[in-house]
């Protein structure tokens, strides 16, 4: 096999790797750089479409995804969740439209492309749906870890990855986004989370207002669980509605159960109208509230909160009492659009409070995935400090981008 990273051997995010064998190849990843600015155009990098048999997507995260509207059209393959959960979300997102056309990926069960064999593990991410992939051909093997992490609410399938790993490995390119930041301890667990949520709930006289993104659907499930610890009823908007529901998973939140209910701000309104989405917000609108209605109790609520909702909560008279809890990376605090939440806060003067655990492995938990797989060599791949990598494994070769290279 030969193999060139065309990104991701320097920085986290915008992977996509290209695997070739006799003359054939696929793609795994498609993602858009993290640097990408939203006003240009990305640059996708060169592939040749004629030997090309499709692109694996390992999990719907951008930064995995992103390029393929610019990618040359193939087969997808990608787990029917995360298929199901970029369509629902499509309607909502600023993107061109995508090709998500091809079979579907499952756990542990092998897929054929040409003279490839891939097999795809379930893993514990902070993306729904997401995939380590072992790729195989000519008696060689790689493995792709995806993003993954040992600290979520589906940790037991990394665990079983650990317990029952594939070998033997030849490659394995891994993911090393927590290696380039200041990681102290063991990482929050989700239940952990939910713990802290309560707390500031119960502290809390007015709306919680929780800044997270929806299809973080760990991160969705403890915030109605510390809700029911709390007797608040989460409020979602049609857009977590959609994502919700096309996870497909019928023990993950749902608009029609109890202590959840239905909100349309009006800037979602626009968008509701404008595509055309009449039908899918009368499929969840079995408890729908408005906005005067969280005014009468807003104690009694915690919302999932996005920008488009400032208008909306400071026009109800919602806000005394409120606090703001950012659930996502902290890197996210130094972007514009939250320094303009930010002074919203202030001016309602709203506690603030930081809540999260990241989505990818701590460095311990990368070195007991390494030693599990034991691979010949390591290449590191989504991480912004490759030469961190010698520190858990002695076989180490880093890549750089656009370099090609065979096992």
């Amino acid at each position: 096999m030969k193999i060139c990273i065309h990104r991701g051997t320097k920085e986290i995010g915008g992977s996509c790797v290209q695997i070739e064998a006799d003359g054939e190849s696929i793609l795994i990843d498609a993602g858009m750089p993290l640097a990408t600015n939203a006003e240009s155009p990305p640059i996708p990098p060169i592939i040749d479409n004629r030997s090309l048999h499709g692109i694996v997507i390992s999990h719907p995260h951008q930064d995995h995804y992103g390029l393929l509207p610019w990618m040359p059209k193939t087969p997808v393959l990608m787990g029917d969740a995360a298929r199901r959960i970029l369509r629902a979300a499509a309607p909502f997102m600023r993107q061109p439209p995508l090709n998500l056309d091809g079979p579907s990926l499952v756990d542990r069960q092998v897929l054929s492309l040409g003279p490839f064999r891939i097999t795809p593990y379930l893993v514990d991410h902070s993306a729904y749906d997401s995939y380590a992939l072992l790729v195989e051909a000519n008696g060689q093997r790689l493995f792709y870890s995806g993003d993954l992490r040992m600290h979520g609410r589906k940790s037991k399938l990394v665990e079983q990855l650990i317990a029952t790993p594939p070998k033997p490995i030849d490659v394995l390119l891994l993911e090393g986004t927590t290696l380039g930041r200041q990681c102290d301890g063991s990482p929050k667990s989700e239940d952990a989370i939910e713990d802290e949520l309560a707390k500031i709930f119960l502290a809390t006289n007015g709306i919680a207002l929780v800044n997270v993104s929806a299809q973080n659907i760990d991160r969705v499930v403890s915030v109605f669980r510390a809700c029911l610890k709390t007797n608040r009823t989460l409020i979602i908007d049609l857009y977590t509605a959609s994502i919700l529901a096309a996870t497909g998973n019928s023990r993950i939140p749902q608009s029609d159960w109890d202590r959840i209910a239905l909100c349309i701000p009006y800037k979602q309104r626009i968008q509701i109208k404008n595509a055309g989405l009449f039908e899918s917000l009368d499929r969840h609108s079995n408890h729908r509230i408005f906005p005067k209605d969280i005014a009468k109790n807003p104690g009694g609520y915690t919302l999932i909160f996005r920008e488009l909702w400032m208008r909306d909560l400071k026009r109800a008279n919602c806000l005394y009492g409120a606090c703001l809890i950012h659930s996502q990376w902290d890197g996210y605090l130094k972007e514009d659009r939250f320094r303009e939440i930010d002074s919203w806060r202030q001016a309602h003067n709203m506690p603030f409070h930081q809540v999260h655990t990241s989505g990818h492995a701590s460095p311990d938990d990368l070195r007991r995935l390494v030693s599990a797989l034991n691979p010949k060599t390591l290449v590191p791949i989504h991480s912004d400090a490759p030469e961190r990598y010698k520190d858990m494994y002695p076989d180490v070769t880093a890549h750089t981008d656009g370099e090609w290279w065979e096992i």
